[in-house]
């Protein structure tokens, strides 16, 4: 390709609003450009990149099984209400025809794929199948941001596995594994598989692909000293701590103006583990209205914090929101000064009280510092059952760097990544929502079991960005770069000119994709255009190396040139 004929072209400047690399890189080297918040057209260099990581994709899929097919992206409302679905993920885009007929746009495919074995599979003979595709999917981003790393419409790898039972399912899934893992190796990010939360998408378990990177807005933890790693919303840990031998006296204490857990503990004198924090919300069950939720009050040691995800599990699913002043008024409690003690606790979620779920991490310890639901005081030497009920103890904190590893007892450590992607063991939520079933050895209706696989292409487009780059641009790795050669002339003369037009057509014809700066623009401009768009070698045919016989080849990796004769530079470039 001519860099001449290129539509559109390289910037100086990024825009203002590009805060990670990526985004700064990509819009510069004339890769991708806005189209709105979260969507983007891919500019003909960055279609070729996508297409690079595409064909890395299906290749890895067909290598285990899968059978690439084609979906829609026009869902009938049906299929998700079919699954339940259609009220609780909360960021399709829907619409309804003329004719008032409702359809969302595909944010994901289990749906399709779940009604296509309900007519597709009739027994135990068509088992197992693995299908995927690559297409678009759109999603209600409220926090579209970061370039192509969280958007509303974008391209993804989703594969899809039917089997006869959990135990094939299981048998399967290190293959997919292991197959994510030579993508992001091949792709130049290799990627760490962890433990995580299913999310939406509901299930056995999942395991998330997780690239390591400071300005990923991802946190997993890693044990220090042993293999364990999870997303946080998953992650385990050890509550350390006992309880006391001898229980102190349950008293009420005034603590003016100590409403957060730093001031309470510093006006006692007792470390925050030694204290308890209340948080307060509302919560709205799956497919309820809000009007129908209920209170919830969440006890936590004073040191730990509630991941709110790990919350909502345990209770079953549904919507949180912070809870009003009112609302925790009327619960009794009083807000800064709120314990569960004194109050009336539901037996559960469907009983009336008020419905208290703890955190573990009030068994590990005990005298605690806890709020006496009256402005202005707390009490001293609470302990837990003696002085409150709950209705629930669950995990429910989050864990973080320092904590106690719950598999070896080493430090885990919180570190910030880019989610790459994500491997689903569905089990039967979707067949048994659709009753998606086959027919045994015996003639038996048997429940289909479903595994799920995403990687998103543009964001691991960007991943490969924020992984390889340097001060000058974009590094990119052979296997994915938009071209292999970087061919330009610079200076003045014929000789120069016929030169470069020759070896254009000479690096065709050996089969290697070349971007030929045929520009007449300074040499200046033609390096930073080189360095910025990044493809692995730049040729660059110059008076100076010519009278020699030679060209300057240049890795854009490395610093070193070197001056390879004219006549060898093919099988040069042919080794490398």
């Amino acid at each position: 390709m001519r860099l001449s004929n290129s539509f559109g072209k390289t910037l100086r400047d990024a825009p203002a609003d590009a805060e990670m690399i990526s985004h700064q890189l990509l819009i510069r080297g004339n890769f991708i450009r806005p189209a709105g918040a979260g969507v983007y057209t891919f500019m003909p260099f960055g279609y070729r990149v996508i297409r690079k990581i595409w064909n890395i994709l299906s290749e890895e899929m067909d290598a285990i099984g899968g059978q690439e097919m084609w979906m829609p992206n026009l869902h009938p409302a049906a299929l998700w209400q079919a699954t339940g679905r259609w009220d609780t993920v909360d960021v399709l885009f829907k619409f309804k025809t003329s004719s008032n007929r409702e359809y969302a746009l595909s944010a994901t495919h289990e749906e399709i794929v779940v009604d296509l074995a309900l007519r597709e599979i009739e027994s135990y003979r068509d088992l197992p199948r693995m299908v995927y595709h690559i297409s678009k999917k759109f999603r209600n981003e409220p926090r579209a941001r970061g370039g192509l790393m969280r958007l509303r419409e974008f391209i993804m790898k989703d594969a899809y596995t039917l089997d006869t039972s959990e135990e094939a399912l299981d048998k399967y899934y290190p293959s997919m594994l292991q197959a994510y893992h030579n993508i992001f190796e091949r792709c130049g990010t290799p990627a760490r598989a962890i433990n995580a939360d299913v999310g939406a998408m509901g299930g056995k378990s999942s395991h998330e692909f997780v690239v390591p990177h400071d300005s990923g807005e991802d946190t997993f933890i890693a044990c220090n000293n042993c293999d364990y790693a999870a997303n946080v919303e998953a992650a385990v840990f050890v509550r350390e701590g006992e309880k006391p031998a001898q229980l102190d006296e349950l008293v009420k204490v005034a603590t003016p103006d100590c409403k957060t857990i730093a001031d309470v503990a510093n006006f006692i004198g007792v470390p925050t583990n030694q204290t308890g924090k209340a948080v307060f919300y509302w919560w709205t069950p799956a497919g309820s209205l809000e009007g129908n939720g209920r209170f919830i009050f969440v006890l936590v040691r004073g040191d730990l914090e509630i991941n709110e995800v790990k919350l909502i599990n345990a209770l079953g699913g549904g919507l949180l929101r912070p809870a009003t002043d009112e609302e925790i008024n009327a619960a009794g409690a009083s807000p800064g000064y709120a314990s569960p003690v004194g109050l009336t606790i539901a037996k559960d979620v469907a009983s009336p009280g008020v419905f208290v779920i703890a955190d573990t991490s009030i068994e590990a310890g005990g005298n605690y510092v806890v709020g006496a639901n009256e402005d202005g005081y707390h009490f001293t030497g609470a302990n837990y059952p003696r002085d409150f009920a709950i209705s629930q103890m669950a995990d429910i904190a989050q864990a973080d760097t320092g904590h106690q590893c719950a598999l070896c007892g080493g430090r885990i450590e919180a570190r910030r990544a880019i989610e790459a992607g994500h491997c689903f063991k569905l089990g039967t939520r979707y067949s048994k929502a659709t009753n998606a079933t086959y027919l045994d050895e015996n003639g038996q209706s048997q429940l289909i079991y479903m595994g799920s696989y995403g990687i998103g292409l543009d964001r691991l487009m960007a991943t490969i960005v924020e992984k390889h780059h340097d001060d000058y641009g974009i590094i990119w790795p052979e296997s994915v770069a938009p071209f292999q050669i970087h061919l330009m002339h610079i200076g003045k003369g014929h000789e120069v000119y016929q030169t470069a037009e020759t070896l254009y057509a000479v690096l065709q014809q050996a089969g290697f994709e070349v971007l030929y700066d045929d520009r007449d623009v300074s040499p200046g401009v033609k390096f930073n255009d080189a360095d910025l768009i990044g493809i692995p070698w730049r040729v660059t045919v110059g008076a100076r190396s010519l009278a020699q016989g030679n060209v300057e080849v240049k890795k854009r990796s490395e610093e070193d040139r070197q001056q390879v004769p004219l006549a060898e530079l093919v099988a040069f470039l042919q080794t490398r």
